[in-house]
């Protein structure tokens, strides 16, 4: 039995999970399971909300020529929660034997096996933004009260400044030699409640008033945001700058259908928290052999009874009615069951009680070769080769959907613009080793940390060069700055 344990400092800090090891291995060794098959990965699920259980199983599938489903198993996996152990009244024990025993424990199936990316649960996470006025009705609170300090890390003066600054020095530097162009762009990404678009804005007229280059009368600001209710709200908050700022609903994973008319002139791209809002796969090696993690999202019996009875439901229903909640959202799904659901609160009601239980099951299914892996349409697997190489045994995202608009995003600049992006990133791939980075649930989003130095190889080959640094206002939070390469 190997046991790997990716919480170092929870561990040393934590004397009740310490404590967990001795009931753990001990319901492992009265199991019929063999333990020379077996791997314990114990994490420190830091999200209060995730789709884990305490403890769960995932099957190591055989590589062999027929399906997944048909192929024998190779090895499992238990996977178990520290933070949850460590919790007082958890008897881990009995939760490590129940996941053991009785790994499907009577779950509502809502999907079938599937990459990460596929997954129902990036449904759930598109629902929210499509109908969040419903879903913040139903809370009394903007979404952004969610988030930790109840606003998005970038919404800083001097963080904008500083980036403002760098783009006055860039745009004196061309206007000395004849080189800048009459319109200078700006686009934002990820512009929730537009409070970060008027910082930003509000700085740099008062930087461009002291600077005293007029930059302000060419500057072309545009916010851009999958949510049109988010992207109504940010263009209330920005208004009074007038045909200055311009706003697009638009996919952050194919901008150049958006914004493709851009590419070449734009100075600044400028995210804040989109990345790690985006679809995303995950691989991983063990014993040498490279997987890509399937899931399958599910209700456990309980909770899918406990629904059932508060919606008056058959449990058999509810499979099909989630399906038909993610299709047509929680408006048309009353208007089209007015019997089940009254009234547009009832049908969100539904969608937040199957998001706050929902759960993924997870097995590791072997990659022939990295080759055959789409990451994104236009790139394959081949990609993650030195990453995984480097590393042993280990787990990481694919990041698939922030690796498509990052890809989208570098055409778009001048050959002096640059990306600057606040997000949860990780900064070396090492730190996959130490620690869980995702998926957690914000609200009714999901996020999961970015595997930055994926996204840096994918610059690199595409002559560019992106550095990491700390974002001072929030520990957590990093800066991304990428610009066409020396």
């Amino acid at each position: 039995m190997h046991i790997d344990v990716r919480a170092f400092r929870q561990l040393r800090e934590s004397a009740e999970a310490q404590a967990a090891f001795g009931p753990l291995v001990s319901a492992v060794c009265e199991s019929d399971m063999d333990l020379a098959d077996l791997r314990v990965v114990c994490d420190w699920i830091q999200y209060k909300n995730n789709f884990r259980d305490t403890a769960t199983v995932r099957p190591l599938i055989a590589a062999s020529g027929g399906s997944a489903a048909e192929s024998a198993v190779d090895g499992y996996e238990l996977a178990v929660d520290l933070r949850r152990c460590a919790q007082p009244g958890t008897d881990v024990a009995a939760e490590v034997r129940a996941a053991l025993n009785d790994p499907d424990n009577d779950r509502l199936w809502l999907e079938p096996w599937v990459p990460g990316s596929a997954s129902c649960v990036w449904r759930f996470n598109a629902l929210y933004w499509q109908a969040l006025a419903d879903w913040e009705k139903a809370t009394g609170r903007e979404y952004e009260r969610s988030l930790p300090g109840g606003q998005s890390a970038a919404r800083d003066t001097a963080a904008a400044g500083d980036v403002i600054l760098g783009l006055f020095k860039i745009w004196d530097e061309l206007a000395a030699r004849r080189a800048l162009p009459e319109e200078l762009y700006v686009i934002e990404l990820g512009v929730g409640n537009g409070a970060q678009a008027r910082t930003w804005l509000d700085e740099f007229t008062e930087l461009d008033r002291r600077h005293g280059r007029d930059y302000y009368r060419r500057l072309h600001y545009l916010i851009g945001d999958y949510s049109a209710h988010v992207l109504d709200r940010a263009r209330q908050e920005v208004a009074h700058y007038g045909e200055h700022v311009s706003g697009l609903v638009l996919e952050a994973t194919r901008l150049s259908g958006s914004v493709g008319f851009l590419g070449g002139k734009v100075f600044l791209v400028y995210i804040s928290n989109v990345y790690d809002n985006l679809p995303t796969d995950e691989v991983a090696t063990i014993r040498g052999r490279v997987y890509l993690v399937q899931t399958r999202a599910y209700l456990g019996a309980a909770a899918a009874e406990r629904i059932a009875a508060q919606f008056g439901l058959r449990v058999a229903e509810i499979a099909a009615l989630t399906d038909r909640l993610l299709r047509i959202g929680p408006e048309l799904l009353s208007e089209s069951l007015p019997e089940k659901f009254a009234d547009p609160g009832q049908a969100v009601l539904f969608w937040q009680a199957v998001w706050a239980a929902l759960r993924q099951a997870e097995r590791y299914v072997p990659l022939e070769g990295l080759d055959t892996y789409q990451v994104t349409p236009t790139l394959t697997g081949e990609i993650l080769r030195p990453l995984l190489a480097a590393e042993g045994d280990v787990r990481m995202h694919v990041s698939n959907g922030a690796l498509s608009s990052f890809a989208d995003t570098l055409p778009l600049l001048h050959p002096f613009g640059q990306v600057v992006c606040h997000d949860l990133f990780l900064t070396s791939q090492h730190q996959y080793r130490g620690g869980f980075y995702g998926p957690g649930k914000y609200d009714g989003s999901t996020v999961n940390w970015v595997n930055g130095p994926l996204l840096a190889l994918l610059a690199n080959r595409r002559g560019f060069q992106v550095r990491f640094s700390e974002f001072k206002q929030r520990r957590a939070i990093s800066t991304l700055t990428a610009q066409v390469r020396d």
